[in-house]
């Protein structure tokens, strides 16, 4: 699993956008820049609509002021179902992204296989990035919406 002091893998997510697809590497979307960044096990389920993305939007502006260039939130699922989730939410300014074939969170070691439930999908997690190095690392245990919360990074900053 990616640690604290490492530079996240080279790897490519997808944005759809109303300017079209694109594909996306981790350089052009993590140097010279802060950010952070925050995975959810599916869009549209039930913690990741009622809590994980309503607290980034909330406090968008506060992570904003507190120096964090961008906020980014990744899942295994393709461009297109995160462009509808993020607009169902009104998530402005925040970057969704797709993670389809789950190489990127393989790459980091933040897999997990839910089996029939949805097979290979990302832990929750959010992390603090500068530069493309972790900063700061957030991973939720199972089941549990504490410490990747919004509420919780921003604090830590």
């Amino acid at each position: 699993m990616i640690a604290q002091g490492q530079q996240l893998p080279n790897a490519t997510l997808t944005q759809l956008t109303e300017q079209g697809m694109h594909t996306l590497t981790t350089d052009e979307l993590f140097s010279n820049k802060k950010v952070v960044l925050f995975a959810v096990p599916g869009a549209f389920t039930p913690t990741c609509s009622a809590s994980h993305l309503p607290g980034f939007i909330a406090h968008a502006a506060q992570f904003k002021e507190n120096g964090i260039d961008a906020i980014m939130c990744v899942s295994v699922n393709d461009a297109f179902v995160m462009k509808a989730w993020g607009d169902s939410q009104n998530a402005g300014d925040i970057m969704m992204l797709g993670d389809g074939d789950a190489s990127f969170t393989k790459a980091l070691g933040l897999d997990k296989d839910t089996a029939s439930f949805g097979g290979i999908r990302s832990k929750r997690y959010a992390m603090v990035l500068n530069n493309g190095v972790v900063t700061q690392l957030y991973v939720e245990q199972d089941k549990q919406f504490e410490v990747s919360a919004a509420e919780h990074v921003l604090a830590n900053l």
